[in-house]
């Protein structure tokens, strides 16, 4: 069986300044996102990549047009209603106006900024994987130490983490790729993606835009706009020849599939101190 690669990019409104002090307008916000996914068009549009776009219904219903569009090839799924506000309604909620939205099932969930979310809230929101753990430690956000680093069903619903490294556990998510130098990231990548026998890697489209004037961290805009595009493009050339890249359902799907009639959660120990 072939290593899988699973891209993902959360299509959402770009808040992010606003966590620094910095106003943006709703419309901004939502132009800055849409600016992001025109940039990574020509990876979207690669024919040997398929990706996962969890996407806020919010940001959905100001271009329901191009997330139908991108539906049709790629997986919607949903990254909740609002990306800075939620209620537990949002669950339920985001997936029927995705699903209104682009005509298709929607069947994943990536909470925003990987916040933690109930297990039985989203088996009750009808979803068939959740997408938002990232087993490792980041200061400040989350300790994670003591998850599985593949996928695991707790309670019945497949979670599918984040990818870190084998045994030092290093995350690979968005700003390692930013900030590690390019040979370090990419050997990083195919060594998890070959010891693990799946990558999953995430990203936001607005990243791909010129951030440059927003007032953020310097490790958040070290490399945006299209030398981001490029530096991605050149990884993903080099883990084509690694694994076949697939959606999260595609994958969720086998997973669960195989696992008919003989389904186990996994046991979650506390959490390591620091």
């Amino acid at each position: 069986m072939k290593n899988t690669i699973l891209l993902s990019f959360d299509v959402e409104e770009f808040d992010m300044p606003m966590e620094y002090g910095k106003h943006l307008s709703i419309t901004e916000q939502m132009a800055v996102g849409m600016s992001g996914l025109h940039a990574i068009s020509p990876i979207l549009s690669d024919k040997d990549i398929r990706a996962t776009l969890f996407t806020t219904a919010h940001f959905a219903t100001y271009f329901p047009e191009q997330i139908r569009e991108l539906s049709e090839k790629h997986e919607i799924a949903s990254h909740t209603y609002y990306h800075s506000r939620f209620e537990v309604k949002d669950l339920k909620d985001s997936r029927s106006k995705l699903e209104e939205l682009t005509g298709k099932s929607i069947t994943g969930l990536r909470m925003p900024r990987m916040m933690p979310v109930s297990v039985d809230a989203v088996n009750n929101a009808g979803y068939l994987y959740d997408a938002s753990i990232h087993p490792t430690w980041l200061p400040g956000r989350y300790n994670n130490l003591h998850l599985p680093k593949t996928s695991y069903f707790d309670n019945e619903l497949l979670r599918i983490p984040a990818s870190v490294s084998p045994t030092l556990r290093i995350p690979l998510f968005w700003l390692s790729f930013k900030n590690f130098p390019f040979e370090y990231y990419k050997k990083l990548a195919i060594k998890t993606l070959r010891n693990d026998g799946v990558l999953s890697l995430y990203f936001h489209p607005w990243e791909f835009t010129d951030i440059s004037g927003y007032g953020l961290p310097r490790y958040t805009r070290s490399i945006c706009g299209n030398d981001l595009v490029e530096r991605l493009q050149k990884l993903l050339n080099s883990l084509k020849k690694e694994g076949e890249f697939l959606t999260m359902n595609e994958y969720a799907s086998s997973i669960v599939e195989k696992s008919a009639g003989r389904l186990q959660s996994f046991n979650i120990p506390s959490p390591v101190e620091q």
